[in-house]
């Protein structure tokens, strides 16, 4: 196997650039270069000499030992000056290193995959982690990371282990001699794990929601103010304003944080009845994207305005340009201000109240793994309430419901998601 080596901090220029080295030969490759290198855990400035006998750089050098590092492997860390021309060189004397290559993107996390020291659900964690852009999705991210699916996961797992030993134990009898409590008592304990993975995966809807980001669709008729509206949410000009009507004909997406929450703001078209194609379309846009989105926001243009639209349980209605509407109640105006922190508040309690804090699962792939398990839960509870009850069926289910739990964290059938998995990862990492 070769040794690996990135950069593994951000490239560009810094104080400190981590350069690491993992593989069988990361110590004594690296001989040449590191006289005298330290002991695992001790982090010791040593000088970096090329093979002409120059010094690149004066390095803090941390080693650790196979089986106590990140990747499994035996690894060692370069914290050189942060230079982009110390960078390079040193990579490029290691790039001569026998068996020493350039990492591929992930393939560090890849090898601690391999090496028993992160499960597939960790390992998308960290890539949340990297990714995270708000509060809300670096704690989601921190729980998948730390393992909190697989530790859910595999307390599931044990218990469908304990339904197949118990239905197991029942074949080993003839039909008379079956104990009259067996199917009762394995048809509730499955339903009860059935109705925890609901559970589940009801939440992880929500939680995929706070990985990729909340969609809030500002919906209204033309002129209402919700292009001024949307570039003072946001604290730009991001949507082109006039006082023509229907200037806004695509829809104008603009990410936000609101408080930790991931938000995208969605600018639609004015909703009217219109003569011009192009304007036409836009409006046949704009209700699609509203009615997919997470949460719709009413601007009105009058008090006494229909909905263009019929609203739904959980929208919002607020007056627009509330400059012009003095007294209003559940006024905003993007010109002055007015009443856009309570209509921010009012977005984030209402996305908030929608937030599962129990759940664990976070990505689409979870999900799809879940619903199989629950799909053949239920065909396990559907034979036990069959008559005559047969085990052979119910023992199928089972033990489908078993792998499926087991795709989640990547103990089976995970060869060809991993490829796609690390591809999000850089370098270094």
């Amino acid at each position: 196997m070769d040794t690996i080596f990135a950069l593994a901090s951000a490239r560009g220029k810094a104080g400190v650039s981590v350069i690491r080295i993992s593989g069988p030969t990361a110590r004594t490759g690296l001989a040449s270069m590191v006289a005298n290198l330290p002991a695992p855990r001790i982090a010791s400035v040593r000088p970096l000499i090329s093979k002409d006998g120059a010094v690149l750089d004066h390095a803090l050098v941390l080693c650790f030992e196979r089986g106590h590092s990140f990747t499994g492997e035996e690894t060692v860390e370069l914290h050189v000056h942060g230079g982009v021309a110390t960078i390079n060189a040193v990579q490029a004397e290691l790039q001569g290193f026998p068996r020493f290559r350039l990492a591929e993107p992930g393939e560090f996390t890849r090898r601690a995959l391999y090496n028993n020291r992160m499960n597939l659900t960790e390992v998308e964690g960290l890539a949340d982690v990297i990714d995270a852009e708000t509060e809300m999705q670096r704690r989601q991210a921190l729980r998948l990371m730390s393992g909190a699916l697989k530790e859910r996961v595999a307390t599931w797992r044990e218990r469908l282990v304990r339904f197949s030993a118990l239905l197991e134990a029942s074949l080993d009898f003839a039909d008379d001699e079956i104990p009259d409590n067996v199917y009762p008592e394995l048809l509730r304990d499955i339903s009860d794990l059935a109705s925890d993975l609901r559970t589940e995966i009801a939440g992880g809807k929500v939680a995929e929601r706070v990985r990729e980001g909340f969609e809030v669709a500002i919906i209204g008729s033309p002129n209402a103010g919700k292009s001024t509206l949307l570039n003072a949410l946001v604290g730009r000009s991001a949507a082109l304003t006039s006082e023509i009507a229907g200037t806004t004909r695509d829809v104008i997406e603009v990410r936000m944080d609101l408080d930790g929450l991931p938000i995208t703001l969605l600018d639609t078209a004015g909703l009217r009845d219109s003569d011009d194609e192009i304007e036409t379309m836009g409006v046949n846009l704009a209700k699609e994207r509203a009615d997919r989105a997470d949460l719709r926001v009413f601007l009105l243009s009058d008090p006494d305005e229909n909905l263009v639209i019929e609203a739904k349980p959980g929208d919002l209605i607020f007056l627009g340009k509330a400059d012009l509407h003095k007294g209003q109640p559940r006024s905003v105006s993007g010109k002055t201000g007015a009443g856009l922190q309570n209509m921010l508040d009012e977005v984030r309690n209402e996305l908030v109240s929608r937030v599962v804090p129990s759940a664990v699962s976070a990505n689409i792939r979870h999900r799809q793994a879940l619903e199989d398990g629950l799909s053949s839960l239920e065909s396990a509870c559907a034979s036990l309430m069959t008559e005559p009850v047969h085990s052979e069926l119910v023992a199928e289910s089972l033990r489908s419901a078993r792998f499926s739990l087991e795709t989640v964290i990547g103990k089976v059938g995970i060869d060809d998601l991993l490829d796609e998995i690390f591809s999000r990862f850089c370098l270094g990492k």
